[in-house]
């Protein structure tokens, strides 16, 4: 593997929705623009996952908002959309997301899963994927991102779009007050985990009667969804059973089986006994799923860096209410920010 830096305009770290919103319309003025991100693909939350052949949505059941640009990216996806999805939501307990059933909010999911949506943003780009970023070092015009095993890349400027806490790990906390105003900005974003369970039965079994339950504040769990309700023609019948905020932190470190008998009984007792006997299952631990609402920075920030170029920052944390629409919108408006800034300086 040779260690020769690979040399762009701007380098985003996180191909999450806010860093293949801003990633597109910064390609689109021509700049080059390298998207690094740790996973194996594109997407963030919006993360779908084959299970036995079915595509299970792990992390967001469905997309929201009222933002015309958000909508018309999501018409244009190439997927079967289920427009107003869910159809069906019972229980007394209040949405993950508190917009998501106002009055003018467009809800719909996709049949082949969310991950279609940040799929078709990312169409054309270029993405390095298993790229772990370990540090940012500022040098003269702009700075040097270290790559754990990987060649460095060298940028102009840099977005990071990772969740506040990840975002801070990597950035030097001496170069200069400003990105020591950075560090002090991004510790008063609360971003909660999630721990999730999939559980999967047989299709000639019960149905639940909803797409979407949002039990009681009381319970465990935050919301069950019947994934398999989204599909065309399931094999499976999936329920996947995301957990409260609270209890996803006290149980974080806890043995996955812990989580997975714990979950699954109180999922059996919300919706029926018949949930407690599934015939597989497995589990998701999301470390930073939901930043607090109220803890938001409100809007993308954009920095100097101390040997030039520009550090801009662009999650669901810098838009108000945060979800998918604050981080489209962030990413957005951080590249025109940027695109603007460049246009000025000549």
């Amino acid at each position: 593997m040779t260690d020769t830096p690979t040399a762009v305009d701007v380098a985003i770290v996180g191909a999450g929705i806010a860093g293949l919103a801003c990633a597109r319309d910064l390609a689109a003025a021509g700049l080059r623009v390298l998207l690094l991100e740790k996973s194996r693909g594109v997407g963030g939350r919006c993360a779908t996952r084959r299970m036995l052949g079915q595509p299970v949505d792990i992390g967001l059941s469905y997309y929201h908002g009222d933002d015309d640009e958000l909508l018309a990216a999501l018409a244009d996806t190439p997927a079967t959309a289920r427009p107003g999805w869910p159809d069906v939501v019972a229980g007394p307990g209040p949405p993950c997301h508190p917009a998501a059933f106002r009055p003018g909010q467009r809800r719909l999911a996709f049949a082949e899963g969310v991950n279609a949506f940040p799929r078709h943003l990312a169409r054309g780009l270029d993405c390095r994927f298993g790229a772990r970023v370990t540090r940012i070092h500022p040098r003269h015009g702009g700075a040097e991102l270290t790559i754990e095993d990987g060649a460095p890349v060298v940028a102009r400027d840099i977005v990071l779009t990772m969740p506040p806490t990840q975002a801070g790990d990597i950035l030097p906390n001496e170069e200069g007050r400003s990105l020591r105003a950075v560090h002090h900005l991004l510790e008063h974003v609360t971003v909660h985990p999630c721990i999730t369970v999939v559980l999967g039965y047989s299709p000639a079994g019960p149905a639940p009667p909803f797409d979407v339950l949002y039990p009681e504040p009381a319970s465990a769990v935050q919301l069950v969804a019947h994934d398999s309700a989204k599909r065309a023609d399931p094999e499976h019948r999936v329920l996947v059973v995301q957990a409260r905020a609270g209890w996803s932190r006290e149980h974080l470190e806890h043995p996955p089986e812990a989580w997975q008998q714990h979950l699954t009984a109180e999922a059996a007792r919300l919706v029926g006994a018949w949930v407690a006997a599934p015939a597989w299952s497995t589990v998701q631990r999301w470390r930073f799923a939901k930043v607090e609402l109220g803890a938001e920075i409100g809007a993308p920030m954009l920095f100097g860096l101390p040997g030039g170029g520009r550090l801009g920052l662009a999650s669901e944390a810098f838009a108000l209410e945060a979800g998918v629409q604050a981080a489209y919108r962030a990413g957005r408006n951080l590249a025109r920010r940027m695109l603007a800034d460049h246009a000025l300086a000549g």
